[in-house]
């Protein structure tokens, strides 16, 4: 009998432990069988992983937690995660963006690609929008939404009582053993590791520099922070200015070989994929790489959105031949859509002295970050091996250009008409993060301050990092000859 409990309660450890092991070391993402939906909600790996004892990446808290942070600190999120410009689509339980997986036992949130790349637009303000996906998200505070997050994480209010409770109402399924994980571990646990992350983004987190402002991100320096541990502290001012638009992501395959970002830094769009994919809470160690593929194999040829709207098409013809005078040689036209690299400077790096465009982005990204690149997915075959640093903005095509407003690297134009007219006469401040369209000057209405109570984002082309000085061509046509390229350019 003392040989038979032994064996029982041998059996009933190694029980446990089977039962335990599977249960921290199963690895689940939601997946869509429609590619769209993929897109939308599919997993990149940006949920934390590692260990239980030593978790990495990931920038939200678990799922449970992550749907009942605005209740745990409405004052700081009144409006909820809508009022921060994250889409929500009827039915689903997380806003476009937000992606599920079972990881390190519990159920995790993360951010994949369509956070970043997913737009709205409307043709007035009566009319219903209308969702692309692709699309730069014009009216997302990326910014605000991580200081919501890191704030509230903090608040004294974020405790194992309050959450449980709010948790318990919102309809969250855990067992006793959730229970128990959450209560003990996992709710210090998150609290603890977010503030590590609010100490190593503190400078860009908080109001030292510019506020982003919707539509808008600081690509490389949470990487520096995040990626490489670099103290922000020590880093020149200067250099942590570099909020910039986020770009579109559509027709991808005649772009591959151009030089990519903003300041031409890489010509692989696979690279640039990997690289976008860190700055959402991936790590070289949680990456999902089938998953990043097919998102990658969409992307390839995902057209890019028709103008939705009439188009005169004798001004159109009158402004084709005035673009090819002015501005093909560097954006191709209108058959770029369809592949045809037209301009023979497209996808090349125009020094800064010449275009003129604010330097702030560009001196952010330094040769030593660039070499710090090539650290990342050390002995594979992800390893980063065409980064660089260059000395001015790329040359990019302008397939879909009606929909990736505002204009300039920084967004600091609202709309085409006003890029073609001198800066000096460009607006010196504006709203962003409107969605009604402006179908004359083709961008955003940017003198709205706000609607139904939401007040948008007061744009100051005077702060550093925001200016709209510099691509000065064209700007000497007559008043017509403008209207007429900017009419063209709805063909695109």
């Amino acid at each position: 009998m003392s040989r038979l409990r032994w064996l029982l309660s041998l059996l009933i450890l190694i029980g446990v432990a089977v039962w335990l092991s599977a249960r921290f070391t199963a690895d689940r993402p939601r997946d869509y069988a429609d590619i769209q939906d993929q897109f939308k909600y599919g997993s990149l790996g940006s949920e934390p992983g590692g260990s239980v004892f030593d978790a990495v990446g990931g920038l939200l808290p678990p799922e449970p937690i992550f749907a009942v942070l605005p209740n745990v600190c409405p004052d700081k999120l009144p409006g909820g995660y809508a009022s921060l410009g994250l889409l929500a689509e009827e039915g689903r339980p997380f806003p476009i963006g937000i992606s599920q997986r079972h990881r390190l036992g519990v159920d995790q949130v993360g951010l994949n690609c369509a956070v970043c790349h997913t737009g709205t637009v409307r043709a007035t303000a009566d009319a219903p929008r209308r969702i692309v996906l692709g699309m730069p998200s014009h009216q997302l505070d990326l910014q605000g939404f991580f200081r919501f997050v890191l704030d509230c994480t903090l608040d004294e209010r974020f405790t194992p009582d309050n959450l449980m409770e709010l948790m318990a109402r919102n309809g969250a399924e855990l067992d006793w053993f959730d229970r128990v994980l959450y209560r003990f571990f996992v709710i210090p646990r998150t609290r603890e590791q977010t503030l590590i992350l609010s100490k190593r983004l503190e400078r860009i987190m908080g109001h030292e520099v510019p506020d982003w402002g919707p539509g808008r991100v600081d690509t490389f320096n949470p990487y520096k922070g995040l990626q490489f541990n670099w103290p922000l502290a020590r880093l020149p001012l200067s250099e942590l200015i570099a909020a910039s638009d986020f770009p579109s992501l559509w027709n991808q395959q005649p772009r591959d070989g151009m030089y990519l970002h903003w300041d031409g830094n890489n010509d692989s769009v696979d690279e640039r994929n990997l690289s976008a994919s860190l700055g959402a809470g991936v790590t070289p160690v949680t990456i999902d790489h089938p998953r990043l593929q097919r998102v990658r194999d969409w992307i390839w040829t995902l057209p890019p959105p028709a103008y939705p709207y009439p188009i005169d098409q004798a001004k159109a013809a009158r402004g084709e031949p005035l673009y090819a005078e002015y501005c093909v040689d560097c954006h191709a036209d209108h058959r770029f859509k369809e592949g045809v690299r037209s301009g023979k400077s497209i996808g090349t790096v125009v020094p800064i002295a010449d275009i003129g465009t604010d330097r702030h982005r560009l001196d952010s990204y330094t040769f030593d970050f660039a070499a710090n690149q090539y650290s990342l997915y050390p002995d594979s075959k992800y390893r980063f091996t065409r980064f660089r640093k260059t000395q001015g903005y790329a040359n990019h095509p302008l397939d879909g250009v009606w929909a990736r407003a505002p204009y300039l690297h920084n967004g600091s134009v609202p709309t085409l008409r006003a890029l073609l007219d001198d800066p000096k006469d460009r607006p010196a401040r504006f709203y962003r993060g409107y969605d009604v369209f402006d179908q004359t000057g083709v961008g955003f209405v940017a003198d709205v301050a706000e609607e139904g109570g939401s007040r948008f984002f007061l744009y100051d082309t005077a702060l550093p990092g925001n200016g709209n000085d510099g691509h000065r061509y064209a700007i000497d046509l007559p008043s017509d000859d403008k209207d007429a390229i900017v009419e063209y350019l709805k063909t695109f």
